[in-house]
């Protein structure tokens, strides 16, 4: 059946700051207490989205959250008017109001995992939205995340919506950042990747020494049974304890794929050969597998450029593209290698290079920002059409940034009421602009 990827992408948020809340992020921590520019952010984004549309790849979008989160900080105790628990939790607990003021939504790669229907037993596309409770200012996103899928996705006949998984510490999910899929073509069955950090009942596995191991096994293992894959047609790997250690918090940080095209580095997985193997076995197609050695790109290399953490898209003359940040061509090894790698598989025709410093510099690349949904044409003409992307709506997007964002945020911004009226007045007019309905807490 022919089906298309289509790239969902986060818009970056009015909140956009940094407050280096995620431990094992090196860019979130090295950015603490910077002051951000949210309009560039997302105007950043919004261009990253605008060449993907241009090089004829299918794009969407998916809103903010509501931020900064009012309700969650009622909930935890501060109370009074919004301007109240807002100065109050300044007051008392400024990190927990940097949390509750998070754009992080923005990096979509762990808003789900999703299940093309050529995958799954009921032959629907299956969505599960990560619970990712290793933070806490990432796990208050699950119910808003839940809501924007629905109101996207809303076809009961051909899209299944689960509850996130327990947010228990045996069942920590990040979402399609530690998840991928192979295939000939996208319309046919693929056998999909899901990448753990840990177990947590096989106390045998090694852990990160340094750095937290975010994904469990047992959560991966839910998520497949879910989605009624074919075991036959899964693979499950463990992430390397040193590369968790070195900064690589999700598999998409070290590794990058599309259809039958596999990019990752030598030290990305545990065991790493007997992988390769059983993903060589399971697709039983013509696989690239493409093996990035040490001595070529660092571990320390990689993590700073986000060489991985690059978006992989096959074009429609049928050749794939990479889309790296800017970084990658600002590293002399990394940018060599990149040109060789052009040069050595005929697959590969170009590579692309997108602006997103804004993001990157709070760990997050072109990748981060893109929840990937493999869709046939008849699943695409049933979902919420407001939100594919196109010239239109990138014209309306930009301006509608250039209205409610401000160009520098502190820190102590954060507590300013006026912040809070005018994202809500951004998300208001946002959810009529892309006909999402009342998707946020404060308009109901």
């Amino acid at each position: 059946m022919k089906a298309r990827e289509v790239n969902f992408d986060g818009l970056v948020g009015p909140t956009h700051n940094y407050s280096g809340l995620a431990v094992g992020n090196l860019a979130s921590q090295r950015s603490i207490h910077s002051v951000s520019n949210p309009k560039a952010a997302a105007k950043q984004g919004l261009r990253k989205m605008k060449i993907l549309h241009d090089l004829g790849v299918p794009q969407g979008v998916l809103p903010p959250h509501d931020r900064p989160a009012v309700d969650v900080l009622r909930q935890l105790g501060f109370m009074g008017r919004d301007e109240d628990v807002l100065r109050s939790a300044r007051l008392h607990d400024p990190k927990l109001l940097a949390a509750c003021c998070s754009a992080s939504s923005m990096w979509a790669a762990n808003a789900a995992t999703v299940c093309p229907s050529a995958d799954s037993a009921d032959r629907k596309v299956h969505f599960t939205p990560a619970n990712l409770r290793s933070n806490f200012h990432r796990a208050i996103e699950a119910p808003t995340t839940a809501r924007v899928l629905k109101a996207l996705f809303n076809d009961s006949e051909r899209f299944v919506h689960h509850v996130p998984l327990p947010a228990a510490e045996m069942f920590g999910d990040e979402g399609a950042a530690n998840h991928t899929r192979f295939c000939s073509g996208y319309g046919e069955p693929g056998v999909q990747l899901f990448v753990y950090g840990r177990s947590a009942l096989d106390r045998n596995t090694g852990v990160p020494a340094r750095h937290p191991a975010r994904q469990t096994l047992e959560a991966s293992r839910a998520v497949a049974r879910l989605h009624g894959l074919d075991s036959a047609r899964v693979v499950f790997a463990q992430q390397s304890p040193p590369a968790i250690d070195a900064g690589v918090f999700h598999n998409d940080v070290i590794t990058v794929s599309n259809q039958n095209v596999f990019i990752f580095h030598e030290h990305a997985l545990v065991h790493q050969d007997e992988v390769k193997r059983e993903i060589g076995s399971k697709t039983g197609s013509q696989l690239h597998l493409i093996e990035v050695a040490a001595t070529d790109i660092s571990l320390l290399d990689s993590v700073s450029t986000y060489l991985f953490n690059s978006q992989l898209v096959t074009l429609p003359t049928g050749k794939m593209a990479l889309i790296v940040p800017q970084e990658c061509k600002d590293s002399m090894p990394v940018w060599a290698y990149l040109q060789k790698l052009v040069e050595d598989y005929d697959v590969l025709e170009r590579i692309e290079v997108v602006e997103v410093r804004q993001s990157m510099e709070n760990g997050g690349g072109p990748a981060c920002l893109r929840l990937r949904i493999v869709l046939t044409d008849d699943e695409i003409r049933s979902i919420n059409r407001s939100t594919l992307f196109d010239n239109d709506l990138f014209e309306r997007l930009s301006a509608w940034v250039d209205q409610h964002y401000r160009d520098q945020l502190h820190e102590a911004d954060l507590s300013d009421p006026l912040l809070l009226e005018e994202s809500r007045a951004a998300l208001d007019e946002l959810t009529q602009l892309l006909d999402l309905g009342s998707i946020y807490s404060f308009q109901r």
